[in-house]
């Protein structure tokens, strides 16, 4: 299964790993760093279809799901 959020599409991201000027020393060098999503394990009843799912979905996608409900959110993400 890919780290990847179902809801959102999130994925992680390559990014840098010191600030401009601790980059521009000769005793730090830099590189690259892998930034992972905060993805969570839930199982979520659907009170619509009356059936449980669960989902591997980001931070981000749990509080969407508070916001506009948990069927709205999935059938628009095409989960259900």
């Amino acid at each position: 299964m890919a780290k990847e959020c179902m809801v959102t599409g999130k994925k992680s991201q390559m990014g840098g790993r010191y600030s401009n000027r601790t980059r521009a020393t000769q005793f730090n060098p830099g590189g690259k760093k892998r930034r992972h999503v905060n993805l969570q394990k839930k199982t979520l009843f659907i009170p619509e279809i009356a059936k449980k799912i669960t989902v591997r979905i980001s931070a981000k996608a749990i509080k969407t799901i508070n916001k506009n409900g948990a069927y709205k959110t999935l059938k628009k993400a095409g989960l259900i």
